[in-house]
Formats: structure tokens, sequence, C-alpha cells
């Protein structure tokens, strides 16, 4: 099995068993463990896979940390595990006292589900205050697998990972700068925009008219790139080849929407954005693209056909904790669905339906 496949997998098994983790201890065995045998590592032999490491610190003898990742006898990662219910923030400085008082290049800091990768890229053996790296086992990015498969035992190497750690570390805090902007533009930001584009003087009264615009303009621009990138997808998709098409679009808006929190307003998700273009790509064949459209609001996902409310193909109800699509068929029948994904076994209905108009 293909690394990605494995972590995947183990990702799908903790979903479904996540509520009976409930200690620390057995979210070590059941997911903490299993996730570095994925990395290769023998986690029952202590001499690559060290528990309870002795980590002194100062005047306090006998510190523990919960593993080392053990190399030539030297601890090269140290691993500070909690419980799946905890939140990690919290930790940090325990693991901090714990990095400074060994020859370990990297920490990581996991409840399991959430790792936090650091090392010392500020201050040399000072482990830094922010991780270079994050990866989160339910919400897997194809380029993060790609740094994770870094710490393979079979192709781990300190150097190769310093040399892009630092460019990762600004990575994640640029893309979270461009997170908070895309949900709430400040005033120096839209004033940047401003300056290569507005030619008279940035007031006050200025900055506070073009925000709501140049809020919109960041959403069209990365919708036209989604578009730009379904139509890529129509002209070399076969059915095979779908699940990867609807991945890579995905990951366009995730880093940019994920999480966003806005009840006063109608807001199109990158799920409901998934759905659509789904629904286009199983369509194809059938319809021309260009007539599948989409119109939200604050109930529902309406995917229609030429744009009329009157001739709708279904209805993405993803914004409840339980999550079901609802086909304009004869009975308004409704299929409740766990992952946007699923919407690719439901493509005879998508096609039954939009045969009502057409």
């Amino acid at each position: 099995m293909e690394f990605a496949d494995q972590i995947r997998a183990l990702a799908k098994r903790v979903q479904k068993m996540k509520d009976s983790i409930l200690t620390e201890e057995a979210t070590k065995t059941s997911v903490i463990m299993p996730f570095f045998q994925a990395l290769n590592y023998d986690v029952f032999n202590p001499e690559e896979f060290l528990p309870e490491f002795t980590a002194d610190v100062g005047i306090k003898k006998g510190e523990k940390v919960d593993y080392a990742i053990m190399q030539n006898k030297k601890p090269m990662i140290l691993i500070e595990a909690k419980s799946i219910t905890e939140i990690l923030t919290k930790h940090d400085s325990q693991l901090f006292r714990y990095f400074g008082t060994t020859v370990a290049k990297f920490a990581i800091l996991t409840n399991g589900i959430i790792y936090r990768f650091y090392t010392d890229l500020e201050e040399q053996n000072k482990m830094d205050a922010t991780p270079f790296f994050e990866f989160n086992l339910f919400d897997i990015r194809e380029h993060q697998i790609a740094e994770l498969i870094k710490f393979k035992k079979d192709i781990f190497d300190v150097e190769s990972i310093n040399t892009t750690a630092s460019e990762l570390k600004y990575t994640i805090e640029i893309k979270r700068f461009l997170k908070e902007q895309w949900e709430s533009p400040t005033d120096d930001f839209v004033s940047a925009i401003l300056s290569d584009v507005y030619p008279g003087k940035k007031t006050r009264q200025v900055i506070e008219k073009f925000s709501g615009i140049v809020k919109r303009s960041f959403k069209e621009f990365v919708n036209d790139i989604l578009n730009d990138k379904l139509q890529t997808a129509l002209a070399n998709t076969n059915s095979d080849q779908l699940n990867n098409e609807v991945a890579v679009t995905h990951e366009i808006v995730t880093d940019i929407e994920n999480n966003k929190e806005n009840l006063t307003e109608i807001v199109t998700t990158e799920e409901e954005l998934e759905g659509y273009i789904t629904a286009r790509i199983l369509l194809k064949d059938i319809i021309a693209p260009e007539r599948i459209n989409y119109r939200d609001n604050l109930s529902y996902f309406n995917i229609l056909v030429d744009n009329s409310i009157r001739k709708w193909i279904c209805r993405l109800h993803f914004n409840g904790a339980n999550k079901y699509i609802q086909f304009n068929d004869d009975d308004k029948t409704m299929i409740g669905i766990k992952d946007v994904s699923e919407l690719i076994s439901y493509k005879e209905k998508f096609v039954q339906t939009v045969n009502r108009f057409i």
C-alpha cells in the first residue's frame, strides 16, 4: 500500500472510533503508534522508538518525554503525546523545555489528530515557538503528504528537512494572513492593493469604500481559478480520473476558505463548490457544463440547469452537523452523506434528474 493510502486508511479508521478513545493511553496505542508505524518505524523496538525517554530539565531530574525516535542511540525526534480530546496549545511550553536538554533536532506535539512539527530555526538548540509544519489527520492535503513523507524512517534526513523548514514555516504564516484577509480585509491590506489600482489619495473614506470591493474581488479571483481548473478537468477527465480532479479542485480553495465563520451573510463553502464541480463533471456527457449553475442561500446550496430556480437538479444541505443531498425527482429524494466525495456514487440519480429539464 502506498504511503498516502496508508495515512488515509488510518484517518478513516480513527474517524470511526474517535468517540471511543477517551484517554491519553488509548490515544497513544490506537492512533499515535499506528501513525508512526505508517512512517516505517518499529514502535515496539526501543532502539528506534523509545517510550518514556528521560529528558532532565535543570534541577528537575527524571522528566519523561512520551517517545523519542532514536538514530545511532541518540534522540532525533521528541514526541509529546496528549489525549485526542485535548487542545494542544497549552502543552507547547512543556515540549519546549524538553527540546533544549537533548540533541534532538525535531519535536512533535500531537493529540493523535493534529501533528505539530518544531525545530530551532530562530535560535540554535532552542525550540521555535511556532511549528514549521502541521499535519491534520482529518484534513489531509496532497502537498502535506509530500512533506510528511520526508519523516519516513528510510528517507529521513535532518539536513534535507531543515532546508525546507523555513520556507514551510513562512508559507503557513502567509496562508494564515491570506485567510484573515479573505474573511475581513484590514485597512493596511486594502491600502496596499489600492496603491497599484487607485491613483487618488487613500483617505479613510476611500479605504472604507473599497473594503467591500477588495473582499469581493478576492473571492471572484479564487472562483475564476476554480472555473479555469474546472474547464481543464472537463477537457481531460474520464471516469477513472474523476476523484483526482475533484481532489485537486478541493485543494485550491481549502487553504484560503477553510473554517469560515460568518453567520450574518450567505457563505459559499469549499464543500459546496466541490459538490457543484462534481455535478458538472458527472453530467458533462449529458448536458453542456456551462448550463449547470449554482445559487446559494442560507439554508441550502442549489445546483441548477440554465440558472433557473425552477430547474434545480439538487440541493446540498451541508451547513448543519448532518449532511445530505435532495434530488428534484417526484419524491424529492433526500440522501444522507458523510463526505462530499460520496456524490460520485449517485451519478445515475444526477442523470435521471437532469433529464427532466433537457
